[in-house]
């Protein structure tokens, strides 16, 4: 299960630009041939996107149960720091492992911190896990979108990211749902010992799907540690912003954060070693514009992660139905999502890419503008409506923008790379934009009204970012 023919010249396409082969349907993508290499690179993002949101939606009752409720945001701000961390050890870990051994390493390490996670007596030891857990689902994501290119034909890859892509919004619809389910029966460890059970399960399927060495001899791939050291700096900055004392504290660490994140990008210019592939830093290339639309279609998915939160206090919803109303988002973004990857034409990809930050954009503000403290069943309904826009638009542009990615390089090596960079892409943007709700939340003082008005709003205006970058990506002539 090889790659049958390398992507295009990048000089001569647009990002979202015409495949050069047919595009393959669902039919073969899981037929006897490819179904356990699919179940294999799609389980392994929905599991870490499920956990994401599992544990959002258990956050209240594991408060309750061991405290700490001062590391709230610090649950998600730390697992998305390792993740982030894990992501960019991807293609030295595909080079030196191969991909079976690659996606077993993963699984292994995530189940290890689900353990930790379900053992926990204190937060403290709760952010450690989900730190472990970061580790193995930071390097499972990256490898979804890195093995479709030499697993599958060209003609699989649209639907193929388009099904790893979904899997993001199929765990977030599974994540908050389930999470609200054991924390009405008040089981939350064993939550975390079903995460382990499937861990273990995914690893099996993995030795049995994909191959077990790695596929050529190539030259060991480099750390861009200075890269790395700058990126996680600038994650703990963002993060700190929603601990420290509301004032100059939270302005001084959003500045070291901003500061760290532009260092990043400076030292990134002049490696040899980068995170990010060197086509995005290429004068005139598509690439980067790909990237940032990525960045903020995700930053309007860390919204989520406080809405059950919102569903419970302020509606007084139950924890499975608030968990509900977080997965709403997600299932716009899924049944979006499974539409857009059947769009044949040009014209009708571009229209995606340009469609989607702009429903996201009004999704979230019509959210953010309906926030009551004593909403009726009616408003509820009417947010659910408005957040399923909300993930329909990032449905609609997502699986166009992978396959851009991947088909930026003229080889498969350049292509895996641009693709597993999509997936760091998307974990800094969560990292930021999970610590930039948190810091919101938390700027709303004792008002949780206030605080979903200022996270949700504040969050819209990134997204609103993306309506520019998304005409950027898509206009003809970007990757020239």
């Amino acid at each position: 299960m090889t790659s049958s023919t390398t992507s295009p010249d990048p000089s001569t396409s647009s990002p979202t630009g015409p495949a050069t082969a047919p595009s393959g349907g669902w039919g073969e993508l899981f037929s006897r041939d490819h179904l356990a290499t699919v179940l294999t690179l799609a389980g392994g993002v929905a599991l870490y996107a499920m956990n994401l949101y599992f544990t959002a939606a258990l956050m209240p009752s594991i408060v309750a149960d061991i405290g700490g409720a001062r590391y709230y945001a610090w649950v998600a701000t730390g697992f998305l720091m390792a993740a982030v961390i894990a992501s960019m050890l991807v293609s030295g870990a595909l080079a030196r492992l191969g991909a079976a051994r690659a996606y077993v390493t993963g699984f292994v390490v995530f189940g290890a911190g689900a353990v930790i996670n379900a053992v926990s007596p204190s937060m403290e030891l709760l952010v450690a896990g989900r730190v472990v857990q970061g580790l193995g689902g930071g390097l499972l994501a990256g490898l979804g979108y890195a093995v479709i290119r030499g697993a599958l034909p060209d003609r699989l890859w649209a639907r193929a990211a388009g099904l790893v892509s979904a899997m993001w919004g199929v765990g977030t619809l599974v994540g908050p749902a389930l999470g609200g389910l054991f924390a009405e029966l008040g089981a939350w460890r064993w939550a975390y010992a079903l995460l382990t059970a499937a861990a273990l399960v995914s690893a099996a399927l993995a030795v049995r799907a994909l191959p077990g060495r790695p596929a050529g001899k190539g030259a060991p791939v480099a750390v861009p540690l200075a890269s790395l050291a700058l990126l996680t700096l600038a994650a703990a900055a963002f993060g700190l912003s929603s601990s420290v004392p509301r004032g100059w504290a939270t302005g001084t660490a959003i500045a070291a954060g901003l500061a760290l994140l532009a260092g990043f990008l400076a030292v990134e210019r002049r490696a040899t070693t980068t995170v990010l592939p060197s086509l995005a830093y290429r004068p005139g290339n598509g690439l980067r514009w790909v990237y940032l639309t990525v960045a903020a279609l995700c930053a309007g998915v860390m919204a989520e992660t406080f809405i059950p939160l919102f569903g419970q206090e302020l509606g007084g919803l139950g924890p499975f139905t608030a968990g509900l109303l977080g997965a709403a988002l997600s299932v716009g973004w899924v049944v979006a999502q499974l539409v857009s990857v059947g769009f044949a034409t040009d014209r009708a990809r571009r229209t995606a890419v340009r469609t989607g930050p702009v429903l996201l954009t009004a999704g979230l503000i019509g959210y953010g503008l309906l926030q009551s403290d004593a909403p009726s069943a009616v408003l509820m309904a009417v947010w659910a409506v408005v957040l399923f826009v909300a993930g329909a638009g990032i449905g609609l542009a997502f699986p166009h923008l992978s396959v851009a990615a991947m088909r930026s390089g003229a080889d498969e090596s350049e292509g895996s790379k641009a693709a597993a960079a999509l997936n760091t892409t998307q974990l800094i943007a969560y990292a930021v934009a999970s610590a930039l709700a948190g810091t919101l939340v938390t700027l709303g003082g004792d008002s949780l009204l206030t605080s979903a008005r200022l996270m949700i709003l504040g969050i819209a205006a990134v997204t609103a970012l993306g309506t520019v970058t998304a005409v950027l990506t898509s206009r003809r002539g970007t990757g020239e």
